[in-house]
Formats: structure tokens, sequence, C-alpha cells
């Protein structure tokens, strides 16, 4: 066996040979990233994690290397030195050097591998998250591993400095569902009890304002029981953050600050501040969406004005109860049937009645099946609001105003959104609306039934039209966080509850431990959290958080890896005073 010293098995990395001086003994310890056998020498690229180096080896020294291959973890001695002329590798950072082995130990085996770990190699992503500790070897998710480190420290650099306290809250509390499902652990000691996973620190953070900490953070660990899909996980990590005697204004302000940090540390990227800022409103009426994707145009218009006197009976129809007719100008596009129809498909999946497609002539005129149905007056009027040029298709849709938003938010994504475009557009959208409506009236949270409305007396007389103090932080067209001005009135807070329909009973059954801290002297205070992974996955151009993410599960809630979710023996089940209503065997993955 052999002895290590006390400065451990390696004097130098990979990476730092690069600048080191020449002629000196190194000794490296890594993983065969490539063995290559050139009769009477053999070259084995090391990898560890700062990077690779070419090792040069005899191998009538070194008859062991005979039954070396990839992923065999490997201690060199060596002289670092030049490589020959002619030799050097420009794609590589140690490419100009090379280490002549003098000493070689194999540290450990390694068994075939299950798949190769190269960038270039398409492998089943099942596979992947089953050997997630050999992909994590992989170039491009080990690069991802270090962009998430990087962005977590340059986001704890700005708040340190800014003096925020980094606080830990429990991750064992009382259920209080706000929007999705708890996630529940029973409680052995208590039978027939629960805690409930957090889905966010949302009331302790409060508490910590309550509590006179205010500037408070947390790399947070949340849980929601949710349909999983390429931007959401079970398990996430949010960047939590709250501030006592804060606006709206301060909170603003920090995050600009944390994103510029964070994407300068990352990319070397400066981005311009302040940050866009559009209104809930205005967002959804020229974008469709409250998360809207500044890279580009395609504004949708509202062009409802035009057709107030149509004779156009499928406009004048919609008008006439209510509706609105709104469009995009989508440019060149292609305008073949097919493409025209497959247009029309899409729209209605989304929920359209119908998709009106119009293509500009060099005379200013329009065609389609529609045209002919207009006055000259509508279809001039019609290219001048969507600025038409020869050549662009312009697309309408004709429905309720929120289904309109959505089809034509949709294909204006479809359309026009950038593929392999990585420059990034933040904005704010804010002034969000107080409650969602549901078709048969009733009202919830648009955010969480402690964001405080602008105006109290508006919101009781019009609920549906009130204006809440919060605000979301979007990036190239993702909802990257959330965050408001929270309620720091119980009374305010008693009358928000009695809009929503919960009995003063009912909130002292769900929030009663907190609505009670409220009463000692709440500071006014505003918060914010930001999904880490989401925001990590933008900055290094993945369209999947799971890649950022370093032991995922699959989109069926699965860890391949481990086995979870699993069944547990009966003895466990009968600690807890738990009975299965169903057979756990039915529910696992073949």
């Amino acid at each position: 066996m052999a002895v290590y010293s006390a400065a451990g098995l390696r004097t130098h990395h990979a990476a730092g040979l690069a600048a080191a001086p020449l002629d000196q003994k190194v000794t490296l310890a890594g993983w065969v990233n490539r063995r290559r056998d050139h009769g009477g020498v053999v070259f084995i690229d090391l990898r560890d994690a700062s990077g690779l180096v070419q090792i040069v080896a005899d191998p009538n020294r070194f008859p062991e290397l005979d039954g070396v291959r990839a992923e065999y973890c490997l201690r060199i001695t060596g002289t670092l030195r030049r490589r020959p002329p002619g030799t050097e590798n420009d794609e590589l950072a140690t490419g100009a050097v090379e280490v002549a082995a003098e000493t070689l130990e194999i540290l450990s085996e390694a068994e075939v591998l299950p798949f190769v770990l190269t960038d270039r190699a398409e492998v089943e992503e099942r596979i992947r998250l089953q050997y997630r500790y050999l992909d994590l070897r992989r170039p491009r998710m080990a690069a991802n591993l270090v962009a998430r480190s990087r962005v977590v420290r340059a986001l704890r650099q700005v708040l340190d400095q800014a003096g925020f306290l980094e606080v830990e809250t429990p991750t064992l509390i009382v259920s209080t569902p706000e929007g999705a499902r708890d996630l529940l652990v029973p409680s052995r000691l208590r039978p027939g009890t629960f805690y409930a996973l957090p889905q966010s620190p949302q009331l302790f953070k409060q508490l910590l304002m309550i509590a006179g900490v205010e500037r408070y953070y947390q790399i947070a660990r949340c849980y929601r029981d949710e349909d999983f899909r390429s931007d959401r996980q079970i398990e996430f990590t949010q960047l939590d953050l709250e501030g006592a005697f804060w606006g709206q204004t301060d909170v603003l302000a920090t995050l600009e600050r944390l994103v510029v940090a964070a994407v300068k540390d990352l990319r070397g990227v400066d981005l311009r501040t302040p940050f866009p800022r559009l209104t809930y409103a205005d967002a959804v009426a020229r974008f469709g969406t409250d998360k809207p994707d500044l890279r580009f145009g395609m504004e949708i218009a509202d062009v409802s004005a035009i057709f107030e006197a149509t004779g156009f009976k499928g406009f004048a129809a919609v008008l006439e109860g209510g509706g609105v007719v709104r469009g995009i100008n989508a440019g060149g596009q292609e305008r073949t049937r097919s493409k025209l129809d497959a247009l029309t498909e899409r729209a209605t999946s989304l929920g359209a009645k119908g998709l009106v497609s119009l293509v500009v002539e060099p005379g200013g005129q329009l065609k389609g099946a529609v045209a002919k149905f207009l006055t000259v007056t509508e279809t001039a009027d019609l290219a001048a609001r969507l600025d038409g040029r020869p050549g662009d298709l312009l697309l309408l849709v004709a429905d309720r105003v929120k289904v309109v938003a959505s089809v034509l938010g949709q294909m204006r994504l479809d359309l026009g959104r950038p593929a392999g475009h990585d420059e990034l557009v933040p904005l704010f959208v804010v002034d969000f609306p107080v409650f969602e409506v549901a078709e048969d009236g009733t009202l919830a949270p648009a955010h969480h039934p402690f964001t405080a409305p602008v105006d109290v007396e508006k919101m009781r007389a019009n609920p549906a039209g009130a204006v809440s103090q919060a605000y979301d932080l979007v990036l190239n067209g993702v909802e990257l966080g959330s965050g408001s001005v929270r309620i720091h009135n119980p009374k305010v807070q008693a009358q928000v509850f009695e809009v929503l329909g919960i009995d003063e009973q009912a909130s002292q059954r769900r929030f009663g431990w907190f609505l009670e801290a409220l009463r000692y002297g709440t500071p006014p205070h505003a918060g914010f959290a930001i999904g880490l992974d989401r925001f990590v996955s933008i900055i290094q151009n993945e369209p999947n958080i799971r890649e950022v993410m370093p032991f995922p599960k699959t989109q069926t809630g699965a860890d391949p890896l481990t086995g979870s979710p699993a069944p547990v023996e009966q003895i466990q089940l009968d600690e807890l005073g738990i009975r299965l209503a169903i057979d756990p065997t039915d529910n696992l993955d073949p």
C-alpha cells in the first residue's frame, strides 16, 4: 500500500501547469480522459477538476499501462517540459506542455463505461441520471456545476457587502399551501400529524423582519409537489431575500446588482441598467404574457378600432360580444398553403376559433381568404397599424381578451424567438393583479395572500381589478422569480383574507401563529426569490434546468440513481401509524 505525505496526493492541478516553470518535478492525480498508444510511447490525457494535461509514458517502463483504459484513476510524477515543435494543441489550455512520466500508480480501476463521457455522445437521459456521477464528469456537465457555484458566490458577495445576514429557516413546517401541493412528512412522535416541506421560506423570512434582522438572505431548498416540466422540479433551490423598511424600488435595485454581478462573473458581460420595466397589463397587451421575451419585436397590436363598423361577420360578432381583434406582423415567413394551414392548426390548438392570415403585396394591398370581406380603408389601416411591408405575413385572432393574448403570445414565440441567440435581456414586470379570477368568479391570490395591494379601498370595491405591489424578474422570456411588498398591517391582512373568502376561523387555523406576530410592531418590508436553477440554466444556454442540477429527478419524479421514490418497510409504516390504501409496487417504474 502506498503511503502519502501530508502534502497530499499531488503537487499541482492540471490547469496550473500551463504557466508553471518548466523542467520541474510535478505530481498529478486524476482520471484517464484518453489513452493513445503510438508503439514505443503512450500518451495519456490526464483530467482533474481543473482541466487536462498530456502525459508521455514509456510502455516498457510501465507495463501496467497495458490494462489502463478510460476513467482509470492515476497518480503520476514526472518532469514538466515543452512539447516538441509542431505537436502543440492550441485547443487545450495546457497544449504547449506535457509531463514525462517517471512514476505511475493506479489509484483505482474503472469498469467498462455505460456510455462515452464526451459531449458529442448522445445518451438517453434516464441512463445519464442512473449514472449521474459519471455524467457529471463530462465537460459540459462539469462546466455547469462550476457555473452554478460561481453564480452562488457572486450573489453572496453582493449581499454580504450590502449588509445582509444569511439565516437558515426550518424545512419541517406546518402545511400552508401556496398554490401547489405540499410535500408532507409524517411525525412518528405525534402519530396522525404531519410536517410539510416548505414551498418557500415566505412566512419565516417575514418573521425575521419582525425580529429586527432587517436584511436577510438564504440559498433555500424548497419543495413543491407539482407536475414536472423542463423548468420545474419537485425540489429546487432559490435565492431568498427580504428587507425591512424597504419598498419596491429598494428590492428592484438590489436585484439589478445581483443579476449584473452574476452575469459579469460568468459571462464577462456588463448588462445595461436600469432594467426595462413593464406593467403587467402592458406586458400582456403587447406580448401576450406576463413574462415577455424582449430579444425580438413582433409585438401584438390591438386593431379592434379598425373594425368597429366592419362588414366581416367573423370580426363583428366577436366585437359585439365584448371581444377584441389583435394581430402580429410575423415578417417574411414562409407562405405556402401547408405552412398557413399549420399556423391555423397551431392557433386552434392554443384555443383560438380560427386564424386570419394576410400577406402584404407590393402595392400595399392585402392578400388572403378574408381580404375580400374587408374595405379598402380597413386593409390600409390594418397594414399601417401592423407596420406591414411587402412580403410580410399578418396574423389576426378575434376572441376574448385572454384567449387572444394567450394565442398570439405563444405564436409570437413560435415564430420570432431567436434560435441559438444567447443575448441576455432582463426586465421587471410590475403592478400585478392582487387576485386571479377563475371562470366561476372565485378569487385566488395572484402571488400569495401576504402581498400588499396598492389601494385597500379599491381592492374591496373591485377585487378583480385590484393592483398589487408585486413584481417579477424576467430573463429571455423566463420568469426567474417573484416578489412583493408584504402586508405588515394585520387589519389589511384580515381584509385580504375576507375578500378571498377565508373567514377568521380558517385564517387562524392556517396562519394564526403568523398573524399574531404581525401585532407586535411589524416594520414595512418587501422581498424576492430568484429561482437559482432557472437562472443558471439561462446563463449557461441550457434548455432544461436538469442540466444544471447535480442530482435531479426525471419528468415522472423518479430518481434512476437511487430508485426513489420507493416503498418502505412495513415496520416503518407501523411506527408512523400509516396504513396504505394502495399497493406501492403498482407505481414503480419497470
